[in-house]
């Protein structure tokens, strides 16, 4: 359960702000998503070596040029 303690004299938009950021920092919908339907070991294994491939080769090109 989140808590966002409202200041004295705080704007109710700067309060559901910070609630928005804390909400995504905890990665609650992420892992309602990835819940919804089973990928299979080797699959996600898979997705996560062309995610590392992927940002290696950024980071390469970074140091190149």
């Amino acid at each position: 359960m989140l808590i966002v303690p409202v200041k004295e004299g705080e704007n109710i938009d700067r309060a559901l702000k910070r609630y928005k950021r804390k909400f995504d920092r905890t990665k609650t919908m992420r892992q309602l998503r990835e819940r919804k339907q089973f990928t299979k070991p080797s699959i996600a294994k898979r997705a996560q070596m062309i995610k590392a491939s992927y940002v290696q080769r950024l980071r390469t090109a970074e140091e190149v040029g």
